[in-house]
């Protein structure tokens, strides 16, 4: 079943044509920069599955592993679409915020656990990650 997704504009569109049961919070500082929230929602594609279409710009930064990340927004109205790494193989990160069926898709795993803020619980039957694995 593909997913489709579309930015805060709807000019940008993602497609990820692989199954996914389940999700990804991270609770890093990038992550909560990149959502302007208190943490972000992905799931892992294989690359090759996954289309965007529309206007986006792409920020190159260094994560605290090293490794550049490369976070891909839409160029017209800034949401958060993707971000890949070396660190991720031939996977990238797909914010599902962008994705109605995202919501009835259970979390599996909460990474950076130790900056998650104090207000929030753990994910009951959430994998608790303490930073990367």
């Amino acid at each position: 079943m593909p997913f489709t997704g579309a930015c805060l504009c709807g000019q940008t569109t993602v497609t990820v044509n692989s199954e996914h049961g389940d999700q990804i919070v991270c609770h890093c500082l990038d992550c909560k920069q990149t959502s302007g929230s208190a943490f972000s929602t992905n799931i892992l594609a294989p690359k090759k599955d996954v289309t965007i279409t529309g206007p986006t710009k792409t920020f190159d930064m260094k994560a605290a592993s090293g490794n550049t990340v490369s976070r891909i927004f839409c160029g017209t109205c800034g949401s958060a679409i993707s971000h890949k790494s070396v660190a991720f193989g031939d996977a990238q990160a797909i914010q599902t915020g962008n994705f109605r069926d995202f919501a009835t898709i259970p979390v599996a795993t909460e990474l950076f656990v130790k900056d998650r803020w104090t207000g929030l619980p753990a994910i009951p039957g959430a994998a608790q990650v303490q930073t990367m694995p």
